[in-house]
């Protein structure tokens, strides 16, 4: 059995007549696997295990003041420890990135030229410089308090203008698209009327239950936020829950009954979309869809964030702003309606009402 597994991973069976598994190396930490070898999750917990310990290796050999010393640090700091747990999974992917080109260089000697230069070699992917140009400056902030350096060079760097709206919103016919291919009784389509019924994001979406079902509304801890949210229960949506037998804490899992990861859910949700012919909408797309529809059924601002979450008008109004000027354009329209251009006489136009009554 031995010499098939990788290296450094070694099966024994212990004192109770149980077979395990362990990963072991020195100066590494042990760990014990559960899933066999050959398996999908026993290649993927090896690997994990594997390039953390690389991890530990290479801060062990961080130059000092390299931008590799940098970033052990500010991982370890408390400006990191205050980044929610989905937001660091995002810019630890874009701090490591920069990483593997400049990690050895130092921190210290970079200036707002090389900055700049950094960025304009990005500007075939401009959200992604701007990103980067964020995360630098991130750093640059901490190194100025290590007492680095004086200055935070990518604060005088300009990012790239970024064209795109963003995730797009779905209208009612990419909506009826969606539902004729995915019917009610599927997870594919409960999803989707979680994300539309109760606006809010996939990170909260993924992990709402049966336990969260509470006098006809759903209660939200809205992950990004903090903020306790309870969302009432759109009959649209209590068709779908009812339609959907669950058999996990939450009502979508993946096909091993798992609970999604948030990059995960979005993915899979994504493939469904592509699957009814929807390419390129994503699940935010439908929390935007939401506000939409509320602002077009001429909800206030306040109970708009009363569903959604958010704080302040000017972010209700990016999702909004679409439905805003639709419905001044109509109401604008019906006025113009009312109203007969006249030719002659002492007034040039008159309402309907007045050219009746003549």
């Amino acid at each position: 059995m031995n010499k098939v597994l990788p290296k450094y991973t070694s099966a024994f069976t212990d004192a109770h007549g149980i077979r395990r598994i362990r990963f072991r190396r020195t100066g590494w930490e042990t760990r014990y696997i559960h899933a066999e070898p050959g398996t999908p999750e026993f290649t993927a917990a090896y690997r994990e295990w594997e390039a953390e310990g690389r991890k530990e290796i290479a801060k062990d050999l961080a130059k000092p003041g390299s931008f590799d010393d940098l970033i052990e640090r500010f991982y370890r700091s408390k400006h990191w420890q205050d980044i929610k747990e989905t937001t660091q999974y995002t810019y630890r992917g874009e701090i490591e990135r920069f990483r593997a080109k400049y990690g050895g260089r130092s921190a210290s000697k970079m200036t707002a030229k090389h900055v700049g230069n950094l960025i304009a070699q990005m500007s075939g992917t401009p959200s992604a410089a701007n990103n980067l140009r964020k995360r630098l400056g991130q750093l640059f902030k901490f190194s100025i308090q290590l007492g680095w350096r004086a200055d935070n060079p990518a604060s005088v760097v300009s990012g790239i203008r970024v064209k795109s709206q963003g995730y797009p919103t779905w209208q009612e016919e990419h909506i009826a698209q969606f539902e004729a291919h995915w019917p009610r009784g599927t997870k594919q389509r409960l999803a989707f009327d979680l994300a539309l019924y109760t606006a809010q994001r996939r990170s909260d979406v993924r992990i709402m239950g049966p336990q969260h079902v509470r006098d006809g509304a759903i209660a939200v801890k809205q992950l990004k936020t903090g903020r306790p949210m309870m969302i009432p229960i759109h009959p649209e949506l209590a068709a779908s829950i009812a339609s959907m037998p669950v058999a996990h804490l939450a009502f979508i899992t993946t096909e091993a009954g798992a609970l999604f990861s948030t990059k995960s859910f979005g993915m899979w949700f994504a493939k469904q979309a592509k699957a009814a012919g929807l390419v390129g909408y994503s699940m935010h797309g439908l929390r935007k869809a939401a506000s939409r529809r509320m602002a077009e059924t001429g909800l206030t601002n306040q109970e708009i964030k009363a569903i959604t979450g958010h704080v302040t008008d000017s972010e209700v109004a990016r999702y909004t702003r679409e439905a805003e000027q639709a419905l001044i354009a109509r109401r604008a329209m019906a006025k113009m309606s009312q109203v007969v251009w006249l030719r002659g006489g002492d007034s040039d136009l008159a309402t309907v009402s007045q050219v009746s009554e003549n």
